[in-house]
């Protein structure tokens, strides 16, 4: 029998899922397709993690396949590291991505570089879970977007869903990947992306918070971003939750504007974006990390060393402040559509 809000489309059942549901199913999808798949981190066995996004592992499958362990990030890319290596395919949930330095060490000396070091000997099928960003009051450690620190080390591939339907299909690729995966799941949007208003207190949510997602099985290829909106005036590369803060500004300041959804920052769809900005000659950068260093200072070199003879006017970025993340002024340092639609405009008057 089909689940309750359940529709038929194109002989695939589709369900009304959040990202947390959309994660929950792509593992519940990867432990029943393969009995090498194994789930842990802090609170993520029994509980089922404290978003949920493991719950009901353990009591289907067992202990033995989703577990807790202590706190100790450490040692969770220890264990996952091992594991890997010894034909299991684990999925390290780390409780926040701020809690994820404790094992850069392990993740970015070890994991990064095992197929490298034994010459292809082994493969490190390892993702890693976490949930990143703000939008809900978290403070400075339980708010940030560590994006870049990984980007920046060889034999990563680093992936940013944005909505219910990549949650799913980009996670299970991202199992299937024989290569490790940090996998960056934005908090804000794991119950549903927020209205079109969010310059003041942000607290507004969509009156559908959930999107239609199969049931079953499917994978979204690593590597491929995700055209949301064509447009002929400039293009907005973007990923996670600014997605939908940048859709947002573009419906409200009627310019006709180009939104490509990044999905993937490595391996990077270059082409995409390259086609797009060529098209349009113009482009603007949005993401929630600090600007210095961040992931939008890659984009702007790429989009400037490919594309240079096609633009109309400079290449603009829409970040989060060198700061530490504040609490008390959250929405001062999350992009705004104020921001985007300023930078916007920059680009278009040039």
């Amino acid at each position: 029998m089909a689940p309750a809000g359940a529709t038929w489309r194109g002989g695939d059942l589709m369900a009304q899922m959040s990202i947390i549901q959309a994660v929950n199913s792509a593992l519940h999808n990867m432990f029943e397709r393969d009995e090498t798949v194994v789930s842990f981190g802090e609170d993520a066995g029994f509980y089922g993690g404290v978003f949920r996004c493991t719950a009901g592992l353990q009591e289907k499958f067992g202990k033995h396949r989703a577990f807790d362990t202590p706190l100790a990030e450490g040692g969770i890319m220890g264990i996952a590291i091992g594991m890997g290596m010894n034909g299991l395919r684990p999925v390290a949930e780390i409780q926040f991505a701020d809690y994820i330095f404790p094992g850069f060490d392990q993740i970015t000396n070890e994991l990064a570089k095992l197929r490298y070091r034994s010459g292809g000997e082994y493969s490190a099928p390892v993702t890693i879970r976490t949930p990143c960003g703000g939008g809900i009051k978290g403070g400075h450690y339980h708010s940030q977007s560590p994006e870049a620190y990984f980007t920046h080390t060889p034999g990563l591939k680093v992936v940013i869903c944005s909505n219910p339907y990549d949650a799913k299909g980009l996670l299970i690729s991202s199992i299937e990947c024989n290569d490790p995966v940090i996998f960056f799941e934005p908090k804000r949007l794991y119950n549903g992306p927020f209205d079109g208003d969010h310059t003041a207190a942000m607290v507004k949510w969509d009156s559908h918070p959930k999107g239609e997602v199969p049931e079953e099985y499917y994978n979204i290829p690593l590597g491929k971003a995700e055209t949301i909106r064509e447009g002929k005036d400039v293009t907005i590369l973007c990923y996670g939750t600014m997605v939908h803060v940048v859709s947002a500004a573009v419906k409200n300041n009627g310019i006709d504007a180009e939104i490509i959804d990044l999905r993937t920052l490595v391996p990077l769809d270059i082409d995409a974006i390259e086609d797009s900005v060529k098209k349009t000659g113009r482009c603007v950068i949005v993401h929630e990390a600090p600007r210095t260093s961040g992931f939008g200072a890659e984009l702007m070199s790429l989009v400037q060393e490919r594309c240079f003879w096609h633009l109309e006017g400079p290449i603009q970025r829409v970040t989060g402040w060198d700061t530490p993340y504040p609490h008390s002024l959250e929405w001062d340092y999350f992009p705004s559509q104020a921001r985007i639609t300023e930078a916007i405009k920059a680009t278009m008057e040039e």
